[in-house]
Order: structure tokens, then C-alpha cells, then sequence
């Protein structure tokens, strides 16, 4: 079985999920240099589960875009947590709802 490329997706939504440390560097990547409005975090204790609405650069389109002379693109993407027991922030001012964030890699 060959491992799934980016391009199988075409345009349409891609799920994928971190299971072990190689798994999270990947998604690591992909969130890299992603932006996010403070207002767009949600924390769902009851579900243990931790959301952030991102604008995140588009790396696995790097090739096609220098390929086609296209330009680089957000896209508006969803980093689920699960089993989130608690969470903290450091120099977020969760108050400010203009403030926006860097997603850490």
C-alpha cells in the first residue's frame, strides 16, 4: 500500500490524525507559520477536546504553485486536540478579541 499524497485530496477536506511523534512533526509542519484571531480557540472540557480555527499556509502546495507560477495561499483550517485536560496560555491576552496568534510548530 503506498502511502496517500496530497493531490488525492484535490480540493476537498483532508482529515489526518497524530498517533506517535513522527505522526506530530507532520502535522507540526502543516501548521507552521499558521495564523488565528484569539476568538477562534475553543476548549470543550466535558469532551476534553481543545480547537483552533487557523489560516494556515498551504506547504504541501509549494511545488504546484512554483510549478504554475501560482501564488502562495492561506486555507482555513481546523487543529483538533483530543483528551485535553486543561489549558494554559503564556503572553495571550485571551481578552483581546483582535488580538491574532502564531500556532506554535
Amino acid at each position: 500500500m503506498a502511502d496517500a499524497r496530497f493531490s488525492d485530496g484535490g480540493e476537498t477536506a483532508l482529515n489526518i490524525a497524530a498517533q506517535d511523534a513522527e505522526d506530530l512533526a507532520i502535522l507540526s509542519a502543516l501548521v507552521q507559520d499558521a495564523v488565528f484571531p484569539i476568538t477562534e480557540m475553543a476548549w470543550q472540557p466535558k469532551k476534553r477536546q481543545f480547537d483552533l480555527l487557523l489560516n494556515r499556509f498551504r506547504w504541501e502546495d509549494r511545488a504546484a504553485a512554483d510549478r504554475d507560477a501560482r501564488t502562495y495561499e492561506r486555507v482555513r483550517s481546523v487543529l483538533q486536540v483530543q483528551d485535553v485536560l486543561s489549558i494554559k496560555t503564556l503572553g495571550i491576552d485571551r481578552a483581546d478579541p483582535d488580538l491574532s496568534s502564531g500556532a506554535a510548530a
